[in-house]
């Protein structure tokens, strides 16, 4: 695999600038390896984030140099792999657990047997932002990851979970 190195320079003050810069490369799925250095796999799907990192960057008064990395070594591509792969796998891990936390916000709204429509919709919005924080998540999985596939189940289960969630809704709403 072919990487890209980012060496990323923002100033000090005002620290938003820098946030910002460090915010946009975690979003875009770049792995930091040293300070001020990060690492990304050579693809088109990074490109828009890098850009707009860049942007952000500069406009700040900051330097941003992107260098292309093709590792020599065994250590050095495992060193640039290891990175970024385990950045992905962190949010795999950070995603399955807001899965299972909706898991078990239904699970309690159905033992407490609180069937509302109000619960329903509020349910609804929350996996809806769980599809939405895993299609981010998919964009940057570049290596495929097993944890990708774990998350890929856990969304199923919470579809169907708040499918089954709806069910009792409507059957408690309609016998009013």
């Amino acid at each position: 695999m072919k990487w890209l190195v980012l060496l990323v320079q923002v100033p000090a003050e005002p620290s938003r600038h820098r946030v910002a810069v460090w915010r946009q490369l975690r979003k875009t799925g770049a792995a930091p390896i040293h300070s001020g250095s990060w690492v990304i796999p050579d693809a088109p799907a990074f490109t828009e984030g890098i850009e707009r990192a860049k942007e952000l960057c500069r406009n700040a008064g900051g330097s941003f140099t992107i260098l292309h990395a093709s590792p020599d070594d065994a250590q050095s591509t495992h060193a640039l792999d290891s990175a970024f792969r385990a950045a992905r796998v962190d949010e795999w891990n950070e995603f399955l657990g807001d899965c299972n936390k909706f898991m078990q916000e239904i699970a309690k709204e159905i033992s407490i047997e609180k069937f509302t429509y109000a619960e329903l919709e509020e349910e609804d919005q929350s996996l809806e932002r769980l599809r939405r924080w895993y299609r981010e998540l998919k964009k940057r999985d570049v290596l495929w990851l097993e944890e990708a596939v774990q998350a890929d189940e856990a969304l199923r289960a919470g579809s169907l979970a708040l499918e089954e969630y709806a069910r009792l809704v409507y059957a408690a709403e309609n016998e009013i």
